[in-house]
């Protein structure tokens, strides 16, 4: 039976887990406010940004090199988007898992499939089974977008070399603080039409209140401004997936860490309880021998 002793050391080990469990989860209470308003900023712009794309799309078929479809779709591209640090519940397993879970089922449709990694924790999970292509390192827990530019080039100009036929975003989507939802996304080639159907996020927008670019005069030509607002667009993208990643790694880890919090202080409470019925326990056996030594005396 465990002793007083090692009741009281579990009991000081996990009020100072608990210490630490609410420091982390201040922490990380500071950090995903940052870090959802830097979204929330951003999520207007793509709305806006989505709108005048929807316009300049219904200016007929064009030609550039992101829109096109290879004939031989072989070869393709996951760009992984995690955390660098884990104490975040399941933000890292979920996509990891999901991930996992589509290459499995698309092992005939691609001859070919490589990984990019935004995030350690994605990286150190598939560093021995995968086919590495980049790994961006320290870019997810402050989002800059000179990093997003950096992985958009890189991506780009693999799909304009004939490297991949096709790029997909694997990614937790941002539903709020205590939600977010694992997503793998094709963003190359780009669809046209997505950008009338879709913001984005990939959030549904009815096609009849889409504006219609007869209503607008524009110079240059719609086709010329399409040209120079895709890259741009392709850009913005990878900048609002890192937002969104961050802001989900640091609301998961603020609610793991009061997950924890909270169960710490049940341990604690169950912990004093039992050291509480060891110790009458004790004191108990000692005044049944004391009376025992005294009977035995008279």
């Amino acid at each position: 039976m465990i002793g007083i002793k090692e009741f009281n050391k579990k009991i000081t080990s996990l009020k100072n887990t608990r210490k630490m469990t609410k420091t982390m989860k201040m922490v990380s209470a500071s950090k995903f406010k940052k870090a959802h308003k830097a979204q929330v900023s951003a999520e207007v712009y793509a709305q806006k940004l989505t709108e005048l794309m929807s316009r300049l799309s219904n200016s007929g078929p064009t030609n550039h090199p992101l829109l096109k479809s290879k004939k031989a779709v072989t070869k393709c591209l996951i760009v992984l988007f995690t955390s660098d640090k884990g104490l975040c519940g399941g933000f890292n397993n979920n996509l990891i898992r999901k991930t996992r879970h589509w290459i499995t089922e698309n092992p005939y449709q691609y001859t070919s499939i490589g990984m990019s990694f935004c995030g350690r924790r994605g990286y150190m999970s598939f560093r021995r089974t995968a086919k590495i292509n980049k790994f961006y390192e320290n870019i997810t827990m402050k989002p800059a977008f000179e990093d997003a530019l950096a992985v958009a080039t890189d991506i780009t100009n693999s799909f304009s070399k004939n490297e991949y036929d096709e790029i997909y975003l694997a990614y937790n989507r941002f539903d709020g603080p205590l939600a977010q939802t694992p997503v793998i996304e094709k963003i190359l080639p780009l669809d046209a039409s997505a950008f009338i159907k879709t913001d984005v996020r990939h959030e549904v927008t009815p096609v009849k209140d889409a504006p219609k670019s007869q209503d607008y005069t524009y110079e240059p030509e719609e086709k010329d401004i399409l040209y120079f607002m895709i890259p741009k667009f392709l850009n913005f993208k990878i900048f609002f997936t890192l937002l969104e990643n961050a802001a989900g790694e640091h609301g998961a880890r603020m609610s793991a860490m009061d997950k924890a919090s909270s169960n710490t202080a049940d341990l604690i409470d169950r912990y004093t309880l039992l050291r509480n019925r060891a110790r009458q326990a004790a004191i108990t056996t000692e005044l049944i021998e004391i009376i025992s030594g005294a009977e035995a005396l008279k």
